[in-house]
């Protein structure tokens, strides 16, 4: 069991701390809620457990599939140890369907396919809201090079193929999905989280959310969405 040392960075929904190897972090999901860059905060009980073994599901699902990442192997309920990688700081987003800013910025209805399927980027600073850069500004601002935004956009296409079709199987609909990538050893992996803090995930049927959007825009009964993503994944009753 690895030992872990302080900490190292909070984040709204997660919290990393160093441990007595350096190569390795322990990542820590907490059941915190938060929703329009920080305006609304509020807690989801059970979200940090539900998140974390959803991560060890998804991200060991990439990894037999060949998609390289940060994870190593859950620890406990909500924490999880991975390794330390060199975070690059842009969002990629992946959007199968329009839904959330996107609908408002194209004035599209909520549901419409993007055919193919549409990549946005977003610089990572806290201090300006994450704001949409294009490909150009990564590698004129020197954020990553055009081979790690070629590897960042094949990866990001090739996670969208295996998790729509894992999703599809469950009935569930991948709407979008945000990723992040880190440096490992010169090698260009996914990190951070895919959760429903990170995703919108939709009944196939109902067409009815399933993730953070239910905690958003206060469409009740947040907690067993979470947890039913869980248990179709698992496979579980109820």
């Amino acid at each position: 069991m690895p030992e872990m040392q302080k900490l190292l960075l909070e984040g709204k929904s997660k919290r990393l701390y160093l441990t007595d190897d350096p190569a390795q972090l322990i990542l820590y999901f907490k059941d915190d809620a938060m929703a329009y860059h920080g305006l609304k905060r509020g807690r989801i009980v059970g979200k940090g457990e539900v998140n974390n073994a959803i991560c060890e599901h998804l991200f060991t699902m990439l990894a037999k599939e060949g998609v390289e990442n940060h994870y190593i192997r859950r620890l406990d309920d909500t924490s999880s140890l991975i390794r330390h990688v060199q975070m690059i700081p842009v969002v990629v987003t992946v959007r199968n369907f329009a839904a959330g800013s996107l609908c408002k910025r194209l004035r599209c209805p909520e549901g419409t396919p993007m055919v193919p399927t549409v990549i946005e980027y977003n610089l990572k600073t806290a201090d300006f809201e994450d704001p949409l850069i294009n490909i150009s500004h990564i590698i004129a601002m020197h954020i990553a090079t055009r081979e790690e935004v070629d590897r960042m956009n094949e990866t990001a296409l090739r996670v969208n193929e295996i998790l729509s079709r894992c999703m599809r199987e469950i009935g569930i609909e991948l709407i979008d999905f945000k990723l992040e990538f880190g440096r490992d050893k010169g090698k260009v992996i996914v990190a951070d989280e895919i959760s429903p803090d990170t995703a919108r995930f939709w009944d196939a049927n109902t067409r009815e959310p399933m993730d953070i959007d239910r905690f958003r825009n206060d469409l009740g009964n947040v907690e067993q969405g979470y947890r039913e993503i869980l248990r179709r994944l698992m496979g579980t009753e109820e």
